[in-house]
């Protein structure tokens, strides 16, 4: 049995995290668990370089890419926005349930009503 980045085991033999489904934590433990060594000597710095090559990668995607590149690319840039945040030792799910959990940060809520010219 293969233990799963949410603790518990499974029968499965390729020790394939896609299958899983995994919460905001549980994706930033397994990007940490996976690549936390290599990361940390790279630093904030050269890591946010990556994420912006992502970015860019992303961006070609939604242009002319396919369904599934443009799923790949997503997938890509929040994991190097993880990587970052596992750096910055900054808990991705802690920041984002503070900044949106309890609604829209410029009006306060859950549908926002902010006006068009603002940013949300």
């Amino acid at each position: 049995m293969n233990e799963t980045p949410t603790g518990s085991t499974d029968n499965k033999t390729d020790n394939n995290p896609a299958e899983v489904e995994v919460g905001i934590r549980q994706f930033q433990q397994l990007i940490k668990e996976m690549y936390y060594e290599k990361d940390e000597a790279r630093g904030i710095e050269g890591t946010f370089m990556w994420l912006m090559e992502e970015v860019g990668e992303l961006s070609s995607a939604l242009r002319s890419g396919t369904q599934e590149e443009r799923s790949g690319e997503f997938a890509d840039v929040f994991a190097w926005l993880t990587t970052i945040a596992n750096v910055a030792g900054i808990d991705l799910a802690e920041a984002v349930n503070q900044k949106y959990g309890s609604g829209c940060p410029g009006c306060g809520n859950f549908l926002c009503n902010c006006s068009d010219s603002e940013k949300p």
